[in-house]
């Protein structure tokens, strides 16, 4: 089924700035952790600051396994427009916190709605685009978590220790999207087509025999994936403080690591797209493993650092967004959104284990070099699962039956 250009248009900008919005909201705790923890605000520790960000994962865990696979039956325009609501109300509410259980209660329910929200958007926009380009689409969907983390980090440098001023910022912008994506936002052409045609599938079919080993695999590289990403993005400003950088170039360094994520999401779409997707998977989560091993290191030199970690971004980010343009491509649209809300699931499972065993770390006291030694064997666990994967998944009519 073809789509006008106009229709294509407003589903890129609103999956794209579906994606910004969560970037910013789930980056701006970590950036916002040194200023509680220095200040002590509502008697915030680092076990506090560790409890908040796993519950606020918790959240965004049963998000994507409850509400994403709902996009399968239900459509997917509604489940994006409300879950943007959600997230978006519970984000602006938060600096009002009279305690850290209310302020972790509010993160865990932002999270319901935040979790739906990146694999409902990739599930529209690889319906958006043909199949032989949906590693491009999931790739460029995602580099707007990254911009959403560059801006929220800019905004974090500005505001200083006024870090109420991140989450006001996220949750107006939120709210100011929904109506727009309301007016302008069309159902997904892929979802038409086979929502009269066949029965519902079950979550369940992602087990059977035609799936199974697709699905672990899948799953596997998810957790290990996310659980680099929001490691790196709660804890890495904390990890730099601890290693003794000031902590203006630790969060700099947040900066420059989300400035390469998204050069490393725009390149590694275009060459999956042309070489395939595994084997750029394989080197993008081998060359991760390498780099992390590597910012163990004490680094005097101020350039070489940040090129570090700049390359660090490059590579970390695009090796897990790659497996959601995999899993765009194995399975048919009448399971796409199950799919893709299962592998970001069990993936959450590994954004909660990863700023979880890191904040252990930093209480501790033997993050550095510790937290990047764990995030290079998490690396190398994340290679393994690609490996797992057939090097071309199966081309899916939509109108195909599971």
């Amino acid at each position: 089924m073809t789509t006008s250009p106009t229709r294509s248009t407003w589903t890129a900008v609103f999956c794209w700035l579906t994606v910004l919005l969560e970037g910013y909201d789930l980056v701006a705790f970590g950036a916002t952790i040194p200023t509680l923890l220095k200040t002590g605000h509502l008697g915030f520790t680092p076990a506090g600051a560790t409890l908040v960000a796993t519950v606020s994962l918790i959240g965004v865990a049963v998000g994507a396994a409850v509400l994403s696979p709902l996009t399968d039956r239900f459509g997917r325009r509604k489940l994006l427009i409300g879950s943007v609501l959600l997230f978006s109300v519970f984000t602006l509410v938060i600096p009002l916190s009279p305690s850290v259980g209310v302020f972790a209660a509010f993160r865990f329910i932002a999270g319901l709605g935040l979790g739906a929200c990146m694999p409902v958007a990739l599930t529209v926009m690889s319906e958006n685009l043909p199949a032989r380009r949906r590693a491009s689409a999931s790739t460029f969907t995602m580099t707007g978590y990254h911009v959403g983390a560059v801006l929220m980090t800019l905004l974090a440098l500005a505001a200083q220790e006024d870090w109420h001023l991140l989450f006001y910022g996220g949750g107006v912008a939120g709210l100011a999207v929904v109506p727009l994506m309301w007016w302008r936002l069309p159902e997904s052409s892929a979802f038409l087509a086979v929502r009269d045609r066949v029965e519902r599938p079950s979550p369940r079919v992602l087990l059977t025999p035609r799936f199974r080993r697709t699905s672990v695999a899948v799953w596997v590289g998810s957790f290990m994936g996310l659980l680099l990403v929001y490691g790196l993005n709660t804890w890495l400003p904390q990890l730099m403080r601890t290693a003794g950088y000031p902590i203006s170039t630790a969060i700099t360094l947040l900066l420059v690591l989300n400035v390469g994520a998204v050069i490393g999401l725009l390149a590694a779409g275009l060459i999956a797209d042309r070489y395939g997707i595994k084997p750029i998977a394989v080197l993008w989560f081998g060359s991760a493993a390498v780099l992390l091993a590597a910012l163990s290191l004490r680094v005097d030199s101020g350039v070489l650092l940040n090129l570090m970690v700049l390359f660090t971004g490059v590579f970390v980010f695009s090796a897990q967004v790659l497996i959601y343009g995999y899993v765009a491509q194995a399975f048919p649209a009448q399971v796409r959104g199950t799919a893709l809300g299962f592998t970001s699931a069990v993936g959450r499972l590994g954004s909660i284990l990863g700023p979880f065993v890191t904040g252990a770390l930093v209480t501790a006291g033997i993050a550095y070099p510790w937290g990047f030694w764990f995030f290079a064997a998490v690396a190398v666990l994340g290679l393994g699962a690609v490996l797992l994967l057939t090097r071309t998944p199966a081309a899916h009519p939509e109108e195909a039956t599971v």
